[in-house]
């Protein structure tokens, strides 16, 4: 039977590509129909030819990536053995041989998948991009990072982050509390992503200096956005006449993204999404860019792709 040896630098190197994991390994072994024995540095594999070259593929794919500084985790392992042992695995080379990466203060943010990596690029070059896609793709959270990165490099003056109240009908003045505190609860996820790449701190410190400004979509209106990073969150909970007045506020050295899951909205049933109505208008507006995420690009806990692949399935079967 045909054999193959791989070797490595360091033993931790070849483990971080299967996360110090066994039970990966005999997972790779059933999906690439290869015997593997992993010791120190090296790794042994058997099997034919083909299988080989696969196995082979595959794990110059995951140590490309490890010496780029990705963090290989379980279910990355998976998407990839899955992608190898179905010969689709040039996207992930294209991933890991041309990455993008944001190096803000505290951390670097690095694309997960190739869906990803498209929608970076097209945040980085474009006046406007539309994220669309299921829960766990990292639409909000790239979006963020290309917000910080473009204030830290000097590239806009400020951040503008809002998002539809829509529980609170936007009638948020019988809430307690400034504004700040009453729209709050609807941009926790955004905050989430300030404090893990900016600090509590630092995030504090920009909100009131108000170069990061947080405010419900209802109070755009009237305002021209210039040299200012614009991120709508939770855009499908948009109606059709906030979204354009959203989109009309675009000023001079400005970019906005839009991001939202078609599939969860939360409106009136008789009150169309604004954000559709926008993907069907905008989909050949030069300058405007849209990039869609599927199931496959869930980039949370394993499950998480799962329960979208079965809400899916059921949905089409519902027509």
């Amino acid at each position: 039977m045909p054999e193959l040896t791989l070797t490595f630098a360091e033993g931790r190197h070849r483990s971080a590509l299967h996360c110090g994991s066994d039970s990966l390994l005999a997972e790779a072994e059933a999906a690439l129909a290869v015997k593997i024995v992993a010791r120190d540095a090296w790794m042994d594999c058997k099997g034919a030819k083909a299988a080989l070259a696969r196995t082979e593929a595959l794990f110059q794919v995951m140590e490309a990536a490890r010496a780029q500084g990705m963090l290989i985790r379980a279910d990355d392992f998976r998407r990839a053995l899955h992608a190898a042992a179905e010969d689709r695995l040039e996207p992930w080379r294209d991933l890991v041989t041309q990455p993008v990466v944001l190096a803000l203060r505290r951390m670097s943010v690095v694309p997960r998948t190739f869906s990803q990596k498209r929608y970076l690029q097209s945040v980085l070059r474009s006046d406007i991009t539309f994220g669309v896609g299921p829960a766990g793709t990292g639409k909000t959270y790239l979006a963020m990072a290309a917000a910080v990165n473009a204030l830290t490099q000097g590239h806009v003056r400020r951040i503008i982050l809002t998002r539809p109240a829509v529980e609170a009908g936007e009638a948020l003045g019988f809430l307690p509390g400034d504004l700040r505190e009453k729209i709050l609860p609807y941009l926790v996820p955004l905050y989430d992503a300030l404090h893990d790449m900016l600090g509590k701190d630092e995030t504090a410190r920009l909100i009131e200096r108000n170069v990061i400004e947080v405010a419900p979509l209802a109070y755009m209106r009237g305002r021209t956005l210039s040299e200012a990073f614009v991120v709508l969150d939770e855009a499908q909970n948009a109606t059709t006449e906030q979204m354009m007045m959203f989109l009309t506020r675009l000023g001079e050295k400005s970019r906005m993204v839009v991001t939202g899951d078609p599939t969860q909205v939360d409106l009136p049933r008789s009150c169309l999404s604004g954000l559709h109505e926008a993907l069907a208008a905008l989909e050949r507006v030069q300058g405007v860019e849209i990039c869609r995420f599927d199931e496959s690009d869930v980039v949370r806990h394993s499950l998480v792709e799962r329960i979208v692949r079965a809400y899916a399935r059921h949905r089409r079967s519902q027509g």
